[in-house]
């Protein structure tokens, strides 16, 4: 048995909000009592007083969570200043919760600290999915790093075990993200579920950019610093096609990293923030690796909603058992930032196609995803990940 429900509200008081999400969860629970699920609110919200009374009806629950920059639901749909709830229940699948805290100090010691605390409870299982909500700013604001968190889960819980998810948001404030363990709040933390045994998922990526014709291998890089394309200026790499505008998000850079074979590789995104006419420096909001071949950009709101539909299509192709329980949705805040008020479309285009699926999901300042399955998981921005779970019978 496998069962998922779903609640969501947009109401604006917390308690009330939390109440209506509960009500509802209950009421599609049938008195069966749910194992882990997995919490995305918006900023403003009286965290603390949600979570204990999450935890004053289900006192065993596994829960993580965090905060966003956009929640959406098959409740409710895409919403902001909203709270959801996924529940997941299951005699077969087994799913724990852990958490790593200092994750700005180090991110590679608290991914190993969460997956301990997960995987030393009685009867644990062999790991086979993570879903992971990590910190991306601090309580003084400064910013963590999504893919060194990630490389650090890689590492506890071996390549073969996917990462999946998303950093949590403040809704374009840039300031403070919190994360939900239990009936924690917490500002620098990496909260995980960790599932095993009967478990059955897959998932898709899509990011809905055309590579223009612009493409080099980057030269000299620093972390999220990229100095030199081609032996020259970075920035010269981009005014080529952009003239005098400086880099947005508008012309994220496509990074395809060695063994690459045009146009079919997979790749992933780095969405640039900030450049400097005197070095020629452009820097992105995730490392860039030496050597990579890396393209520019275009994006249309058609295309990233298009996109939308290929994450989902691409998942339910992968999808190994007989039909998926439940879909979980990660979409990069830049996406909704690009699409304004066809933000909404993203998930109306996988509720046409999931019609009965129940669904849950955020806005992120950055994904957690493979490219391919049994592939390595890397770090996104822009991206829209689907994940689809289930349990055979």
């Amino acid at each position: 048995m496998f069962k998922v429900v779903v609640g969501h509200s947009d109401d604006p008081d917390s308690q009330s909000a939390i109440e209506s999400v509960l009500e509802h969860c209950l009421k599609d629970l049938t008195n069966i009592l749910p194992q882990a699920g997995v919490l995305f609110a918006a900023i403003d919200f009286e965290h603390a007083l949600i979570l204990k009374q999450i935890h004053q009806v289900f006192p065993n629950l596994e829960l993580i969570g965090c905060t966003t920059d956009g929640e959406m639901s098959s409740e409710l749909g895409f919403q902001q200043d909203s709270l959801t709830l996924m529940l997941f229940c299951s005699d077969t699948v087994q799913i724990r919760a852990g958490v790593g805290y200092e994750t700005l100090e180090n991110p590679t010691a608290a991914a190993q600290q969460a997956v301990q605390q997960a995987m030393k409870q009685e009867n644990s299982a062999e790991p086979k999915l993570c879903i992971a909500l990590p910190s991306s700013y601090t309580a003084n604001g400064s910013t963590t790093s999504g893919g060194a968190m990630m490389a650090g889960l890689t590492l506890a819980l071996g390549e073969q075990v996917p990462v999946l998810g998303g950093t949590a948001g403040d809704q374009y404030r840039f300031k403070t993200t919190h994360q939900f363990f239990q009936t924690e709040v917490l500002t620098d933390a990496l909260p995980i579920l960790i599932f095993s045994g009967n478990i059955q998922f897959s998932y898709g990526t899509a990011c809905g950019c055309t590579p223009t014709e612009y493409k080099g291998i980057v030269t000299k890089a620093l972390g999220t610093v990229v100095y030199e394309i081609d032996g020259k200026p970075a920035l010269e790499f981009y005014r080529r096609y952009l003239g005098d505008r400086p880099p947005t998000a508008k012309n994220p850079l496509v990074v395809y990293e060695s063994g690459v074979d045009l146009p079919y590789s997979p790749y992933y995104m780095r969405v640039p923030t900030v450049s400097d006419a005197e070095l020629g420096s452009v820097q992105f909001l995730g490392n860039v690796p030496e050597q990579a071949l890396v393209q520019i950009t275009d994006i249309t709101s058609d295309e990233l909603i298009a996109a939308a539909k290929t994450s989902f299509q691409t998942a339910l192709s992968r999808y190994p058992g007989t039909a998926p329980a439940a879909v979980l949705l990660f979409s990069c805040c830049c996406r909704r930032w690009l699409l304004g008020t066809r933000a909404k479309e993203e998930y109306q285009v996988v509720k046409a196609l999931a019609t009965t699926l129940p669904a849950c999901g955020f806005y992120t300042y950055g994904e957690f995803s493979p490219l391919k399955p049994q592939g390595k998981t890397y770090y996104h921005q822009e991206t829209f990940v689907t994940l689809l779970i289930g349990a055979e019978s």
